[in-house]
């Protein structure tokens, strides 16, 4: 005969799939996507409603290490994570650039994740400077971007569009802006988190919410 306790044992093994199952289930029905960030307001819609318009970075035309151009939308329909740094730092600047190489890698595979790091100091990192401290945290091409070119057009994104800083500035030759965030955006340029890029744990957040991004679309493009 078999004891109560092996048909305890045996019972709890046959239950932990169907568990699992309703776990899962559950979990799904809780889904919650990311919060979006910045200023809103209502704008009438096509039908006389009115829509919520959310904070979106706007147009930018600066220069990428290859010493190309580079618009705004090369990163439109795509997630993206950014950042502002500059290439002779020796504090944060190096912690962060290891850190989205955890990120590039995390999606090495996926061409709708891209990485973009403003230059704080256009003025010393020229297309040449960039492209050397690209190749010093092995940057894919085509996937993580840095860009440079006026400085007060850098530093009214990260003042105006990223909101990285509360600190005021004209973007003058005395003006200095220097971050630790990393900013995730989805694919309509929103701003969907912060994140302290020296600290991996909260690059592990951020790799985590880049994978709710995806299931959100994904979501969305099978209609459930």
């Amino acid at each position: 005969m078999r004891t109560p306790r092996k048909i305890l044992i045996v019972g709890g093994i046959l239950l932990l799939p169907c568990i699992f199952y309703l776990l899962l289930i559950r979990g799904e029905h809780k889904y919650r996507s990311l919060d979006i960030y910045g200023p809103k307001h209502a704008a009438t819609g096509t039908a006389g409603g009115t829509d919520t318009v959310y904070h979106s970075i706007p147009d930018f035309t600066l220069i990428d290490q290859q010493g190309g151009t580079l618009t705004a939308d090369r990163f439109r329909g795509h997630i993206v994570v950014a950042d502002f740094f500059f290439a002779t730092c020796r504090t944060i600047c190096p912690d962060m650039s290891t850190q989205l190489r955890r990120v590039q890698n995390a999606y090495a595979d996926d061409p709708e994740v891209l990485i973009l790091s403003h230059s704080v100091d256009p003025v010393r990192d020229t297309a040449e400077a960039l492209l050397e401290y690209s190749r010093r945290y092995d940057a894919m091409e085509g996937k993580w971007y840095f860009a440079t070119g006026d400085k007060k057009a850098i530093y009214d994104l990260a003042r105006k569009s990223y909101f990285i800083t509360a600190v005021e500035g004209d973007g003058g030759p005395g003006d200095f802006i220097h971050s630790e965030m990393f900013v995730l955006l989805d694919k309509e340029s929103r701003i969907r988190g912060y994140y302290d890029g020296t600290d991996p744990f909260e690059v592990n957040r951020l790799i985590d919410e880049i994978d709710v991004l995806r299931m959100e679309y994904e979501r969305e493009s099978s209609g459930s």
